[in-house]
Order: C-alpha cells, then structure tokens, then sequence
C-alpha cells in the first residue's frame, strides 16, 4: 500500500506526440481560457448545425406537430451548443496533449513559467482535497476529453499530476 507522501511523484505516462505536451491533464479554466478563433467557429458551426439538420429533415419528411417547430429548434439548438463546447474543449485538450500544432499554448506556458505565475490547476496547494483524493481527481479526468461521448468529465482539481515533459517526472522512476 502506498503512503499520501508517495503519491505526488508517481510518473505520469509519457506518449509519443508530433508536438511538445504542454499539460497533460490541464484545468477546465486553462483549456476554455485557450479556446481559439477556430474553436469557437467550431462551436458555433455544432451549434447551427444541429437545429439546420432538423429543420431540413422536416422539410424532407414532414411529421406536421401540432405546436410547430419552435420547441423541436429551441432544444436541437441548445444539444449542438452542448456538443460544440465538448468539441471545442477537446479540440483545446490536444494543443495541450501535443496532438495538435500547439505554439500559442506552449509560448504562454514559458511566459508563466518564466514569471513565475503557476498555470490554473496546476497548484496542489490551493485545493482542499487530500494528496490521494488529488490523485484519485487525476486518474478520473486523465484523458476523459476522449470519452466525452460517454460521459462529459473535467478537470476541476488543483493537483500536481501536469507533466509537460519527461524532467518533469525523472525522480517518480525511483520511487515506484
């Protein structure tokens, strides 16, 4: 069994990426905050969408509701703005995974660092949860971008589980 003083230096999986990891559970507040022009376009594009497609299926195919379309387009409307918020954060999540071209991310990632500003989440010291309920919060929302269509999960924990590189875990290999 391993001890609360063990559990921070536990390595974190280290992947093969085309791109530097800035963050490889990064806070909900620090993926909205790095949501791009493009993710928003995205967001917006899931959200017309959605309510496009059942308005053109009803002129298609026409089911003729007594009260009209306006509930039917109010709610497919409401489920695309919900699927392209998942869609932009997860397009967000892989900058900060390495999966996608993430140069914006990681030069602001080196300005805070440099300026010694901890990036949101990534300071144990601000949470209220002990070190084992921190790492119990990582493995739940360690890559749960993936699993959107299952479950929606965030990161919503300040824990130290944030590798951005493999220095960053050189000490967990010994303590394992």
């Amino acid at each position: 069994m391993t001890t609360d003083a063990s559990l921070p230096n536990r390595a974190i999986k280290q992947l093969d990426t085309p791109y530097p990891v800035v963050d490889a559970d990064p806070h909900f507040s620090r993926v909205v905050r790095s949501f791009r022009g493009s993710d928003y376009a995205a967001m917006a594009g899931a959200t017309a969408a959605f309510p496009s497609a059942i308005y053109l299926m009803e002129m298609f195919d026409p089911t003729r509701p007594k009260r009209g379309l306006g509930s039917a387009l109010r709610l497919s409307t409401f489920l695309g703005l919900c699927g392209g918020f998942l869609y932009a954060y997860q397009r967000s999540s892989f900058r900060f995974w390495g999966w996608r071209e993430n140069e914006v991310e990681q030069a602001a990632h080196q300005a805070a660092v440099d300026a010694g500003i901890k990036p949101p989440g990534t300071d144990p010291s601000k949470s209220d949860l002990t070190p084992y309920m921190q790492g119990v919060a990582h493995r739940n929302s360690a890559f749960s971008q993936l699993k959107f269509s299952t479950l929606p999960w965030f990161n919503l924990v300040d824990h130290p589980y944030h590798a951005s590189s493999p220095s960053d875990n050189s000490s967990s290999s010994s303590q394992e």
